[in-house]
């Protein structure tokens, strides 16, 4: 499926509000509402639109430090990337992590509510993750941009 300008101006509305009506997203895009409701139902089910969510505010949450962690394993073989990739989807406070290229293997997002919480997370959890040979972590001082909004 071939994006078109509606179908790019829908993505753009619903990236900015989720929980807009097909009556208003319709009316912005000068759209029928059935017009608009089909073209959104295409978008989903050509999985453009992942799903619907809710942000929530990280620091009003007690989350108030983020941890960026750079994880070097053992060996880079399958099992143990495999082996590591599950392991690391069970702790909740992973909220992003990547196989990367370069000096470290995988790259963590990872929300504490304070250091002694990172502490109890990095010699319960992250040192005990099958294959580990190295944790380096780095907290960031504060946010300078985040989005969830992807460019279209």
């Amino acid at each position: 499926m071939s994006l078109d300008k509606f179908d790019k101006k829908i993505l753009q509305e619903l990236q900015q509000n989720g929980r807009i009506s097909n009556v208003e997203l319709a009316g912005r895009l000068n759209l029928s509402e059935s017009a608009c409701l089909r073209r959104v139902k295409s978008l989903e089910d050509s999985d453009y639109i992942e799903s619907y969510t809710a942000l929530l505010n990280q620091k009003n949450m007690g989350l108030t430090d983020t941890v960026f962690v750079h994880i070097v394993l053992r060996r880079e073989e399958q099992t143990e990337l495999a082996a590591f990739e599950s392991a690391i989807k069970k702790i909740p406070e992973v909220m992003e992590c990547y196989l990367m290229t370069g000096e470290f293997d995988y790259l963590l997002r990872i929300v504490v509510s304070n250091m002694a919480d990172y502490e109890r997370l990095h010699n319960e959890s992250l040192t005990r993750l099958p294959g580990i040979a190295r944790v380096n972590s780095s907290f960031a001082i504060r946010t300078v941009r985040k989005t969830s909004q992807l460019p279209i």
